[in-house]
């Protein structure tokens, strides 16, 4: 799996490097700033790119501002947010795109080394992989608008575990209920976030960026 990495710590870009080759991925480039970062990911199109926010010149956004630029240029393209801030702004916007694989996970809370490649691979699949933390940034201060606010707390439970990419069986260990109770919790939401039937990854997706967005998220 061809892999861009962007990390502007020299120890820590040079770690993960080593890491994911251990893992066979193939890492086609590790940059430091966000302009080598744009150039990299629109000129090596990776199956997934693993991007901090906060990159030189500035070291304020840039590492998301070149991911949104490069999946305008290249529509779906799998990123991995990994970062020690959120930033609430150009993170929505990205998480808003619904086509392509998306991920944000927070470096402090990243324990292993099979949570994180697990996470990338997520992505690369064109899934999603959120830390609980990070979905509560972005929720926090949101209106319950219409139709979230009918969820109820456990769909809300049961969506929250949905973002971070946990399948059905997963959330019903989480939580301590049956495979049958999840999916009834699940239909339940995709109908009241008025999502279509169709692709059920699909709609999981637009249900976890309809939470986080605080809006209605169109059918596919």
């Amino acid at each position: 799996m061809r892999v861009v990495l962007a990390e502007d710590l020299f120890l820590l870009r040079q770690g993960m490097v080593q890491l994911l080759e251990s893992y066979d991925f193939e890492i086609v480039a590790a940059v430091d700033n966000g302009p080598a970062l744009l150039d990299a990911l629109v000129t090596l199109r990776p199956e997934v790119a693993v991007v901090d926010v906060r990159l030189p010149p500035t070291f304020t956004d840039e590492g998301l501002q070149a991911a949104l630029e490069a999946r305008r240029r290249h529509p779906g393209l799998p990123i991995l947010v990994l970062s020690q801030h959120v930033e609430q702004l150009y993170a929505k916007e990205l998480l808003a795109d619904a086509s392509g694989g998306i991920g944000y996970l927070l470096k402090d809370r990243v324990l292993n080394s099979d949570q994180f490649v697990d996470a990338i691979r997520r992505v690369a699949d064109g899934g999603t992989a959120m830390d609980p933390q990070v979905i509560s940034q972005l929720l926090a201060g949101q209106s319950r608008r219409e139709p979230l606010s009918t969820l109820t707390p456990r769909e809300r439970e049961v969506l929250k575990l949905m973002a971070e990419g946990c399948s059905n069986t997963a959330i019903a260990q989480r939580l301590i209920v049956s495979q049958g109770a999840v999916a009834k919790y699940t239909t339940s939401i995709f109908t009241k976030l008025d999502l279509a039937p169709a692709d059920d990854s699909n709609r999981r997706v637009l249900a976890v960026l309809a939470y986080l967005n605080g809006t209605r998220a169109d059918a596919i």
